[in-house]
């Protein structure tokens, strides 16, 4: 995918803003990002699409773009960050303490010698709550003081969307016990100040969703469901995650359709890998029971029959391949929750 620019004239803005040190900005098929950096111009691209699907929860084409930024500028250290960034899934409650400090060493031996690489006082920030993320401690120690430097973050640079979006995603993520309406009301009284502002920036409107993603609460999740669908179109997960708010309100052509969007975007992404399409994962369950609320049993059971399939195919070829290491890995795909 490449950024798509309404014209010549805002490329050539952009470049202009970026050798200013202003906001660099992209508008692209997965959202619209802003995020000023001292990257190299050559390393702009990777990295706003990196950004944008970092906030989409699309980890993996986030991590290969972020070591592409990395590659065209070395020494890039937000583009480390953003690589560390996808090795934590604060709604999910998932971490890799591992491979995230691995990234950051490859930045540097040392806290202190990658923060040398952060010529900025902002960018040291966002390295300094990485830093804490990935730091000593539980997890659970972590994440509150992750939280809390975020909160810090926002307060000194309260016009950074970003900043704003990753400290409500912080909060978010500090609900280990379950959905607390308390914390998820916090995390949006963030989003709510900066949507105004933002309403197509792919942290804040996700995020927004999140926060309301119950039937109490969904009413006020239907204006960024509705503005994520369009932003977002080669983001699988934008496209299913709009499909949580129509499901709380019983809006079932709608939690139809999102769900059969993301998996044509998902199925479009593995046929130009190689791959055979995705009949089992998350955004399937969701579209199976969408169908059965329309009454569509027959379309119901052939996404039930299409998994079926799917895991004895991947059974099949686990059972047949005396390589442990490969037969381990199909497993892992064909189980994989495609959130």
């Amino acid at each position: 995918m490449k950024i798509r620019l309404k014209t010549r004239l805002h490329a050539t803005i952009a470049l202009i803003l970026l050798f200013c040190g202003a906001n660099t900005l992209a508008q692209q098929d997965v959202g619209e990002v802003a995020f000023a950096n001292s990257g190299a111009p050559a390393a702009q691209g990777d990295f706003l699409r990196a950004l944008a699907q970092l906030h989409n929860f699309e980890y993996d084409d986030a991590a290969e773009h972020f070591r592409k930024a990395e590659q065209l500028d070395p020494n890039f250290a937000m583009a480390f960050w953003g690589e560390a960034m996808t090795e934590n899934h604060a709604v999910w409650h998932e971490q890799d303490l591992a491979a995230a400090r691995q990234v950051l060493a490859r930045l540097g031996a040392t806290p202190e010698a990658r923060l040398a690489k952060a010529p900025t006082e902002r960018e040291k920030f966002y390295l300094r709550s990485v830093e804490i993320l990935y730091g000593d401690g539980t997890k659970n120690e972590r994440d509150k003081n992750y939280e809390l430097a975020m909160a810090d973050l926002h307060q000194r640079f309260p016009s950074d969307v970003d900043g704003a979006s990753f400290y409500a995603l912080a909060i978010l993520g500090s609900a280990e016990q379950g959905r607390d309406f308390a914390i998820y009301m916090r995390a949006a009284a963030v989003l709510e100040e900066v949507f105004p502002r933002h309403p197509k920036h792919p942290g804040v409107v996700h995020y927004l969703i999140h926060c309301y993603d119950d039937p109490i609460h969904a009413p006020l999740g239907l204006r960024p469901a509705s503005i994520y669908a369009t932003i977002a179109p080669d983001a699988g997960h934008a496209q299913h995650m709009t499909s949580h708010i129509f499901l709380a309100l019983g809006m079932w052509d709608d939690e139809v359709k999102a769900n059969e969007t993301a998996m044509g975007v998902v199925n479009q992404q593995r046929q130009k890998a190689g791959k055979p399409p995705r009949m089992c994962g998350h955004y399937n369950e969701w579209l199976e029971y969408g169908y059965m609320q329309q009454g569509r049993v027959a379309d119901a059971r052939r996404v039930l029959e299409g998994c079926r399939q799917e895991a004895e195919r991947v059974a099949a070829a686990a059972s047949h391949d005396k390589s442990p290491g490969k037969g381990r890995a199909e497993g892992h795909d064909a189980g994989r929750i495609l959130r």
